[in-house]
């Protein structure tokens, strides 16, 4: 499992099995949010087994299925939503992390300074400068 901490209240994740929700839960998540869709590739884990699991835990835990290369408004909409919704920390995941990371990079522009969200995102391993640039403008 390759946890990466954004911020206090975000950390993002490659695709997570149910097999490691209770680790999730051991290391202080109180929520999950998938942002992958379902059956977005073969072999990938069922959302479902993941969902039982988080509950089975005590963890809330959302989707927000996010098409890779295809963000629109609503979606941006309803990952900012759960962010400020669901109990913090919280572990976002999709197949990489990064589509999750690039999404929170976009959500807190104009909430945090730019140098901020580039910070956060390249100490856990991502490069958001580009987008951060392209929503400054």
């Amino acid at each position: 499992m390759d946890l990466r901490k954004l911020t206090d209240d975000v950390s993002v994740s490659p695709q997570i099995t149910a097999a490691d929700v209770p680790h999730i839960a051991g290391a202080g998540f109180r929520s999950i949010m998938c942002n992958r869709p379902d059956g977005e590739e073969p072999g990938q884990p069922e959302l479902c087994d993941i969902e039982t699991a988080a509950q089975q835990e005590g963890l809330a835990f959302t989707c927000v299925p996010i098409v890779s290369g295809g963000v629109g408004q609503d979606d941006l909409n309803a990952f900012d939503k759960a962010l400020h919704d669901l109990p913090k920390p919280i572990l976002a995941y999709c197949r990489t992390g990064t589509r999750c990371t690039m999404i929170w990079a976009i959500t807190q522009v104009g909430r945090l300074d730019s140098d901020e969200i580039i910070g956060c995102a390249d100490k856990a391993g991502y490069d958001v400068r580009a987008v951060v640039d392209q929503m400054q403008r």
